[in-house]
């Protein structure tokens, strides 16, 4: 099924075929490692209580990115390691002599990609205690002359280039549902100091998000329904709680039963920071009979400067990825006849407390042979 594509408008307005790990509650792919099976690995030992008082939630989330487990994880996600590998190497002639700027870079593995493909100097940011690590990893592996590795908020660090003296930004910068966490925001701020803005390239550029139906009766039950009847108790509370929690997902994709539409595109070269919180309306049409329990969105990055075209995509047709599947859970169950239409509009704005969490509304409506409905559901990401 090719995606159709919707109307949308912001606010301001080589695969590893890698086993799937089990389903998980919520957008904790950083705020919280996890292992093989999506269960919570050791994390890093907390603050002392004299230091907790004074932290936020901000600086929890860059203390996520400090303990090693989360970046196994990612680097073991062969889909998307492999195709930053790909994207830097492949494309000597981009980096060769070239001035580079890795946002939020961890370990250090994109730097080292981009040494390799010949950059002169790489500038390697992140607030995490990662960044202790990655110094000694880039000096390890004899890239200690190229590479210079900055723990600072990209925000608010210096960098030796002088403004606009570099030439390209690399950065895994997504997150769940894409802009869960909003290191985008990050990024876009550093492209508009740091970056060249007559030649500078943005790796990826290009991020596309689509939403779908599937059907999914026998999940939502074990997950929802379950807290009508609790060993004979009622604890259905707990239900209207969870409904607003969408869920992260490994969904297969014998579930889906509508198209895919397309809701958003961003180009990350040339996008407003204020485009982030977007609106989208979306319609999706049943590609058979079948029961629609809930809506999933997934999304796509490409890194359009290269010379052949370096894609991925975080469907639930596509290999697996630790992203996975974000999934809203309807309230309704829709009985959708072959070729009937679901209509609706999402919008998604950064939480005014926490702007790493997202506060999403769908409004949907259903005018079918067998259901009709006209609903509108709050969630948040968190």
């Amino acid at each position: 099924q090719q995606p159709s594509t919707s109307t949308s408008s912001t606010s301001s307005t080589s695969s590893s075929n890698t086993a799937a790990p089990a389903r998980t509650a919520g957008g904790q792919r950083r705020a919280q490692a996890t292992g093989s099976m999506g269960e919570p690995s050791a994390v890093a030992a907390p603050a002392a209580p004299e230091e907790a008082k004074d932290l936020t939630s901000k600086d929890y989330y860059f203390d996520s990115y400090a303990h090693f487990g989360i970046h196994e994880e990612m680097l073991k996600d062969e889909v998307r390691t492999k195709s930053y590998m790909r994207s830097i190497v492949q494309n000597r002639h981009l980096f060769k002599d070239k001035v580079v700027l890795d946002v939020g870079c961890g370990t250090g593995i994109l730097s080292m990609f981009a040494a390799k493909a010949g950059a002169k100097k790489v500038y390697a940011v992140d607030f995490s205690g990662i960044a202790e690590q990655a110094k000694e990893i880039v000096k390890t592996n004899g890239f200690g002359d190229t590479i210079e590795v900055i723990r600072g908020k990209v925000e608010e660090v210096e960098l030796g280039c002088g403004e606009g003296g570099v030439d390209i930004i690399i950065s895994e910068w997504m997150g769940y549902f894409l802009l869960y966490e909003s290191m985008l925001d990050s990024v876009l701020e550093a492209r508009d100091k740091w970056l060249n803005k007559e030649t500078g390239i943005m790796m990826p550029d290009k991020a596309t998000m689509y939403i779908t139906g599937i059907e999914d009766a026998q999940y939502k039950e074990e997950k929802l329904h379950f807290w009508d009847s609790v060993y004979g108790f009622d604890m259905s509370c707990i239900k209207e709680m969870a409904f607003t929690e969408p869920l992260v997902e490994t969904v297969d994709n014998e579930a889906v039963m509508t198209n895919a539409c397309k809701l958003v595109e961003f180009d990350v070269a040339t996008m407003k920071r204020e485009e982030v919180d977007f609106t989208a309306d979306f319609e999706i049409e049943a590609i058979r009979d079948d029961y629609c329990h809930a809506f999933l969105v997934y999304f796509d990055i490409e890194f359009s400067k290269c010379h052949t075209k370096v894609f991925f995509s975080t469907g639930a047709h596509a290999p697996y990825t630790h992203w996975k599947q974000t999934v809203f859970y309807l309230r309704d169950d829709l009985t959708v006849r072959h070729g009937e239409v679901i209509r609706g509009r999402i919008a998604t704005k950064q939480n005014k407390g926490n702007k790493r969490d997202l506060d999403i509304v769908l409004n949907y409506e259903f005018d079918g042979e067998h259901a009709k409905t006209k609903r509108e559901s709050h969630y948040r990401l968190r």
